[in-house]
């Protein structure tokens, strides 16, 4: 199994060089793991606790738990792995059962942080956009998909988001093995991707 971990800052599109990798892999090879599905359980918290979390600092995330799977996975057996609801700021009651692959990819803005994590992934990709492109990308999500307001999502941007990004996630590109500017549909380092994943499966 190749795991291989993409980081990046929030809004960065993330998602988006993912997606661009699975569709140069055979289908059934790829398998996801997102860290935002590690997010700490919040449940002996209340509703106003939950919200005042900083989930941009790398004490948000279960990374031990988060580890066992990955390793689990590396033995060659299923996962439970969470399910996260953005809207409670909780882990909910369901899981997705989560099958062993040739490749795991696993994405998250804190995912390089931690060197025990760093250490399990075979390729380490950091994925940059400039910062007024991934606010932009943010309040679009945010407003969108997460039932925040822009007011909401600007106060957070300038009280977490910003300085969490500059502490705990710029500084982790000097362990990159690639970084990709993703300004726009990156072919050159996609292709560069998949050279490096179809030489290490060889």
């Amino acid at each position: 199994m190749l795991i291989i971990g993409i980081a990046g800052g929030t809004g960065c599109g993330k998602t988006t060089v993912v997606e661009q990798i699975m569709n140069e892999l055979p289908d059934g090879e790829v398998g996801i793991i997102s860290q935002d599905s590690y997010y700490k359980d919040t449940t002996g918290l209340t509703y106003e606790e939950r919200v005042n979390i900083n989930f941009d600092h790398p004490k948000s995330i279960d990374f031990k738990l988060l580890r066992q799977h990955l390793t689990t996975l590396k033995a060659g057996n299923s996962i439970e792995q969470p399910v996260y609801s953005f809207v409670d700021h909780n882990r909910t009651k369901e899981t997705i059962t989560t099958l062993p692959k040739r490749v795991m990819i696993v994405e998250g803005i804190l995912i390089l942080s931690k060197p025990k994590i760093r250490n399990m992934f075979d390729i380490k990709i950091f994925v940059h956009a400039d910062s007024d492109e991934r606010l932009i990308r943010r309040l679009k999500r945010d407003i969108a998909e997460r039932g925040r307001d822009i007011d909401e999502v600007l106060t957070r941007y300038q009280t977490t988001l910003k300085p969490m990004h500059q502490q705990f996630i710029e500084p982790m590109k000097e362990y990159a093995d690639l970084i990709i500017p993703n300004n726009k549909y990156n072919t050159v380092a996609v292709d560069i991707v998949r050279t490096i994943i179809n030489d290490k499966l060889d």
